[in-house]
């Protein structure tokens, strides 16, 4: 089985994504669970996650279902009703407005495991997130979510990492839609052509020191997605459905750069003007293009309908009530 991390080292971020492929269908795996004393929000979830989309959303801390490696914390109850009212809100029911519920019912992971705090590891490092399989995602750091007033950032593409950041759009809705990007392309390729248009540029492991503002450059959305081309491809996707156009804009922007010689002095035109690099832009685009076919091709999914919906729907968080289960 292969794990998806976020990592956080020290002074940055990462996203470490990789996804096995087992087999997903629409009937529900948790019939035969055994069966516990339900409170209100085990109702409500039996109904908004088991029943319509096939999801065990765990919020309860559970020795089975976390690292035992890790110093963990449990979800703070309310925090974790929050996060699954957003996260219906702005994930599953952004995708089944463009696609149906049952598309989603079929196709995403099976399990939910939220954890209260970050995880950290030996390396003085911090484990946001984990993702088995395309059938279980845990997300840590559940505690950091502000119930009164959340704070999700769509216009920021580079978040500063360094002092850290409490955007949810970055810590939870990014990741579920890396991965769900990861959960689909496993099932339906795409064309071997996009692994060919940054090859010889991934870093492998050395994408750790690739700062998301200079990805572009090197033709990457994140510094993350200059790790391998799976990576690369999830990177583009989450980034563009969760991020505003001008978002996107900022990205493709950082993707042009100056060209400069050997002493690092700008280089110059005939007409005075600095000498631009597009090729960080051009590879971003060539990328983004093969994948917008792919999913309108094969999905029947329009990435920009998508994001529209996502957009709308993380505005509206603002006026929902996320104390109170409906």
């Amino acid at each position: 089985m292969k794990y998806i991390k976020l990592l956080i080292l020290i002074a940055s971020v990462s996203l470490f994504a990789a996804c096995s492929e087992e087999s997903l269908d629409s009937k529900s795996i948790f019939d035969s669970q055994p069966k516990e004393e339900q409170n209100d929000f085990d109702k409500w979830l039996k109904t908004n996650y088991v029943d319509t989309y096939n999801i065990r959303f765990n919020y309860r801390y559970m020795d089975k279902e976390t690292d035992n490696k890790y110093n963990l914390a449990p979800a703070d109850v309310n925090k974790a009703k929050a996060l699954a009212i957003m996260m219906k809100h702005i994930w599953l029911d952004a995708y089944a407005e463009v696609m149906g519920e049952d598309f989603m019912k079929t196709y995403s992971p099976r399990v939910m495991q939220l954890v209260g705090s970050a995880a950290y590891n030996s390396q003085a490092s911090m484990v946001l997130g984990t993702a088995e399989g395309g059938l279980k995602v845990t997300l840590y750091n559940v505690n950091i979510i502000d119930v009164n007033n959340p704070f999700i950032d769509p216009e920021t593409p580079f978040v500063d990492k360094t002092t850290g950041t409490y955007d949810l759009n970055f810590w939870f809705f990014h990741t579920m839609n890396h991965e769900f990007c990861h959960i689909l392309t496993q099932k339906k390729n795409y064309s071997t052509d996009f692994q060919t248009i940054s090859a010889g540029k991934y870093q492998t492991s050395g994408w750790v020191n690739v700062a998301d503002t200079d990805a572009p450059s090197m033709g990457f959305v994140s510094g993350y997605a200059s790790g391998e081309y799976n990576e690369d491809f999830a990177e583009i996707f989450a980034q563009y459905v969760t991020h505003s156009e001008a978002a996107w804009e900022k990205i493709l922007e950082a993707g042009i750069v100056k060209e400069t010689d050997a002493n690092g002095d700008v280089k110059k035109g005939a007409d005075g003007k600095p000498i631009l690099d597009y090729s960080g832009y051009n590879a971003i685009l060539q990328k983004f293009e093969i994948l917008k076919e792919y999913f309108a091709n094969t999905w029947g999914l329009d990435i920009d309908k998508l994001r529209e919906v996502i957009l709308r729907r993380t505005a509206e968080v603002k006026t929902l009530d996320l104390t109170t289960l409906k």
